[in-house]
């Protein structure tokens, strides 16, 4: 088969397209063709060699997959060949084939094309516990999202109105990406471009500031993201896009009672009785119309290093999917 595959640290160029053996799947593994994989700043970080645990060389990018199960291994009941499907692993989503276990598989309904199901298993989900699991987001909050028009962004723009936020704020870099911010719901659009945008969040809030912010910027982006957060604010660090780690003084949190908080997908993936409700609610979102995808280019598996560079020039919006054939 064919895949993409990192062999030493470095910019987009060290992913090469290789010929490796299919894998066979055993016990709970399943090994799907892969029709569809997304495209993630978390795959960036894998590259770079900068990802929040070790990455392991060599390695094939890429944790969210869709596609048809073609073997189950000898303990899987849950699953058969032919079976549309998509799910989240740790690596080897840039491939033809993939395995997973079976046990944390969804069957896709019919309706939901392949390119499109692959924009909920790593950001869908991930907006979905920012918010609701670490960020505990209450009804008629306001929730500050960074980014709005991207993967992450745009569904989370979105799922904030679903779970009932009374203001949502959304940044983004240019005009056309706050227009696409508020078309997907924002109340209010900022661009985090321009000095001083802290202060028009906080002026729309009245000075309040915003019950919950989502950060995966670093740098100065969480320096002021802090300035807007209210008293019992929570600030959820998902990501560190720009590569600066943040410094600061954790007692500063204690005068408004306010929480800086870490999300981590995979721990999430570790505890199923989180994992696969979230991804069925999200899929019944889509279905009856209230969460809209945005997928914002699909590309051939083989410009995977050109996609990495779009992605780290800002030059995209909303969700990049490779197909490998």
């Amino acid at each position: 088969m064919k895949a993409i595959q990192l062999s030493q640290y470095g910019g987009p160029e060290v992913l090469q397209v290789v010929e490796l053996n299919r894998p066979t799947p055993s016990g709970y593994e399943v090994l799907i063709e892969v029709h569809a994989v997304g495209v993630n700043y978390a795959d960036t970080a894998r590259r770079e060699g900068q990802y929040v645990v070790k990455t392991p060389l060599p390695f094939i990018p890429g944790a969210e997959i869709a596609g048809v199960v073609v073997e189950v291994g000898e303990r899987v009941t849950n699953l058969q060949p032919g079976d549309r499907v998509v799910t989240l692993i740790e690596s080897g989503g840039y491939a033809e084939f993939a395995l997973a276990d079976a046990r944390g598989v969804i069957p896709l309904p019919d309706a939901l094309r392949y390119e499109l199901a692959v924009a909920l298993p790593l950001q869908g989900l991930s907006a979905y516990h920012v918010l609701k699991t670490m960020g505990r987001l209450e009804k008629g909050e306001t929730v500050l999202v960074h980014a709005a028009a991207g993967g992450v962004g745009t569904i989370a723009v979105q799922l904030a109105k679903i779970f009932g936020a009374g203001k949502v704020i959304a940044t983004a870099s240019t005009e056309e990406k706050l227009a696409l911010a508020r078309e997907m719901g924002a109340d209010v659009v900022v661009n985090y471009t321009k000095d001083g945008w802290e202060n028009d969040v906080l002026e729309s809030t009245d000075g309040k500031g915003v019950d919950v912010a989502l950060e995966m910027a670093g740098g100065d982006v969480f320096y002021n993201t802090l300035k807007c957060l209210a008293t019992f604010g929570r600030l959820v660090i998902y990501g560190v896009a720009s590569g600066e780690q943040s410094r600061f003084y954790p007692s500063s949190l204690m005068a408004r009672n306010q929480s800086v908080i870490g999300f981590f997908l995979p721990q999430i993936m570790r505890k199923r009785e989180l994992l696969q409700p979230s991804l069925q609610e999200l899929f019944t979102y889509v279905e009856d119309g209230r969460l809209k995808l945005t997928i914002g280019q699909v590309f051939a598996m083989e410009e995977a290093a050109h996609v990495h560079e779009l992605m780290q020039s800002r030059q995209t919006k909303g969700k990049l999917v490779l197909i490998p054939k």
